[in-house]
Order: C-alpha cells, then sequence, then structure tokens
C-alpha cells in the first residue's frame, strides 16, 4: 500500500506516538563537540522536554532527531526502525521552528497541504486532512487567508497543524514560542498541552525557558555542555535536583555556604549562617563524603525560607528591597558573609517590620533543603 493511499485512510482520530531510542549519539564541529554521547530513551506518546542554556547541544540532538545532521557517532531509531542515516524527508517526523517557516506567497490551506502535495497527495484527498488539521489547532475558517494578514499566534498555529496534517508519530519542536509575548506564549503552551494529550503523538520540545519546560512535559532532559546532567519529571527536577548546575537551572534557587556539625547513620547536621539544620542523606545531590569540618552548598527555594524572630537559631539579614508580584511578594536580603538570598512571601502579608536597610530574621525548612560539596 502506498504512503498516500494510508494518509488518505487513517481515521480523523489523534495519530498515535511512538517511541524514540537515542544510543551513545555524540556530533563534533572540528575540534567542538556539540553533543557527547547521550543515552535518551523517549515512550511512545511521551512529552519530552531538552531543556538548557544556549550552546548546551539541545538543538543540535532535535536537528540530528529531524535528519537535518547527522551524528559524529550512535544510532538513533523511531519504533525500532534504525533512523540514522535516513534522509530527513524519509523520515515522516513533524517539525516546526520558531520562526514558523511559513511560505509567504501561499495561503493558509496551500501551507498546511503542502507536505500531502510533496507526498503526491491529490487537492481532494488532501483538503478533509488539511480541515481537520486547521480544526485541531482552532483555524476554521482560516484556510484562504495569507500568512501576512494573521497575528504570531495564529502563524504559529499554523505551523503546528502543517507539521501535524501528515499525521506523523513524532513532532519536534524547536523553540517554537520563543517570539511571542509572554501572555500568548502561555497561552499556546496550553493548547500544545492539550493537543498532545488529544493525539498521542510523542513530542520532543526544544526550550531553553525552564517555566515552559515545568509547564508542558511528562518528563526534562536538562542538558549541559552537550550531555544529559539529568532526566526526570518536573516535580522530580524541581525538589530533587542531581547537581549545583540542576538547581540553578530549575527555578529559583538560593545558595547559602554552610559547614557540617555532625554526621551519623541517617541525618547530617549543618550550620548555616547561623541557623542549625538537620537533613537526611537522601537531600544530598550527588556524591560527597561528608564529614564534621566539611564546607557544603545549601540550596534552598524561595518558598523553603520564612521571616522569623531574632534568636541564636536564625539567620541574620540585611533586607535590600521588597518586590510586590501579584500573588506574592519577594523579599531581597543579604547574610552578613555578602550572600543574597530570595524569599518568597504570600503578597496579603503586611510585614510592617520589614524595611529596606533594615534587618530581619530568617529560618530555612529543613525538609526541603538540598545539600551539595563546596566544590560543585
Amino acid at each position: 500500500m502506498s504512503e498516500t493511499a494510508t494518509i488518505g485512510r487513517r481515521s480523523a482520530a489523534a495519530p498515535r506516538g511512538e517511541a524514540i531510542t537515542i544510543n551513545g549519539v555524540s556530533k563534533q564541529f572540528g575540534s567542538i563537540v556539540g553533543v557527547d554521547r547521550v543515552d535518551l530513551q523517549v515512550e511512545a506518546g511521551e512529552f519530552l522536554s531538552l531543556l538548557g542554556p544556549s550552546g548546551s547541544g539541545k538543538t543540535t540532538l532535535l536537528m540530528m532527531l529531524a535528519g537535518f545532521e547527522t551524528p559524529s557517532s550512535g544510532s538513533i531509531a523511531l519504533g525500532g526502525r534504525d533512523l540514522t542515516r535516513v534522509p530527513a524527508n524519509k523520515r515522516g517526523i513533524g517539525m516546526v521552528f520558531q520562526r514558523y517557516a511559513l511560505f509567504p506567497h501561499m495561503s493558509v490551506e496551500q501551507n498546511v497541504a503542502f507536505p500531502l502535495k510533496m507526498r503526491g497527495m491529490s487537492r481532494a484527498e488532501a483538503e478533509p486532512l488539511v480541515e481537520q488539521s486547521l480544526a485541531r489547532v482552532r483555524l476554521e475558517g482560516y484556510g484562504g487567508r495569507m500568512p501576512g494578514q494573521l497575528s504570531g499566534g495564529q502563524q504559529q498555529r499554523v505551523a503546528v497543524a502543517r507539521a501535524l496534517v501528515f499525521q506523523p508519530p513524532v513532532l519536534l519542536m524547536d523553540e517554537p514560542l520563543g517570539a511571542l509575548d509572554k501572555n500568548l506564549r502561555e497561552e499556546l503552551q496550553i493548547e500544545i498541552k492539550t493537543l498532545h494529550a488529544s493525539l498521542g503523538v510523542t513530542i520532543i520540545y526544544v526550550t531553553h525557558d525552564q517555566e515552559e519546560a515545568l509547564t508542558m512535559s511528562d518528563r526534562i532532559a536538562v542538558m549541559d555542555k552537550g550531555r544529559i546532567q539529568q532526566l526526570g519529571s518536573p516535580i522530580a527536577l524541581y525538589h530533587e535536583p542531581e547537581s549545583g548546575f540542576v538547581a540553578g537551572f530549575i527555578g529559583k534557587m538560593n545558595f547559602i555556604c554552610g559547614m557540617v556539625t555532625g554526621v551519623d547513620d541517617g541525618r547530617i547536621d549543618i550550620d548555616v549562617s547561623g541557623q542549625r539544620v538537620s537533613v537526611e542523606r537522601s537531600q544530598l545531590g550527588g556524591r560527597h563524603e561528608l564529614v564534621p569540618g566539611k564546607a557544603v552548598r545549601i540550596a534552598a527555594r524561595p518558598e523553603s525560607i520564612a521571616l522569623a524572630q531574632a534568636s541564636d537559631d536564625a539567620i541574620q539579614v540585611e533586607v535590600e528591597t521588597s518586590i510586590f508580584l501579584g500573588s506574592h511578594r519577594t523579599l531581597v536580603a543579604r547574610t552578613a558573609d555578602g550572600t543574597q538570598l530570595h524569599v518568597q512571601l504570600p503578597s496579603a502579608r503586611q510585614d510592617a517590620g520589614v524595611e529596606p536597610r533594615g534587618v530581619a530574621f530568617l529560618r530555612l525548612e529543613p525538609g526541603a533543603l538540598r545539600v551539595f560539596g563546596a566544590e560543585g
């Protein structure tokens, strides 16, 4: 049966995703290593984000999955089929770019139909699939418009519709919302997540925006220096980062110097700028041999720090400023050794005694902390 006939006979029900297996994939550009021996298993129907700073290797890895770059070593398989040397136009994978890549001289309908035309499908066969794809992204009735007549958000919806029209098992998205304003970006995040839930297609999504990754993903692969530093659910990455890099990259994080004062079988006692805290060994990030007198770094989320009364067991700080952010207020303060801390407080609280350049006292929530070696 031809590919055209197969596409034409698929039902209007959602396309289902396929699993992706990446084994030992590396990519070198001369002496520069872009991706370094990455192993990754993406489950069928999963929404996985590749998250990292610029130059971390996330886009290079995505381009190898798409077929626009060839691995220097390693293999890539889709549903058990080896794609490592298969050309991009033979992989059957949908792709959405940040800049939409719509043809300005073609109507919306023609843009969405283009992948079907390239597969030899007649206009009569393509028409219902185009209508169905536009309906999925809530653009019914827009088929006759030109891209220049659409807003940025509408153009991105057209790009998604075009990528989905031939019902691919995998959709790759390279920072697709980066050019949009904050409100529209947040709106489309929810729409893409809802579309994923209804279609069941496997999505690999590249972003440098950690809030976007936390909002949309089933799992996140945090990348740096061409390697996956940690792979896990948004909740696991947020609450249980395995390294200082991941802790600092996912969400807001405070890092405070501490000193180990005692160690037993299950717990570690630490002095943190005047507060004595006791943490479980499970709160250690990475592999560190901790003994009394060893310096450590304590990672504390802004919401795990609270105002306290003056005492010998609290952290004394100088308040720098208080920032109102609607649902909460951020208190910016500095410890005696110069460490800046961000503290998240409910916005309804008055905290009349907290004034800029005034003294305040803080307490860490021991159960919400992560502990890393000072060298990390």
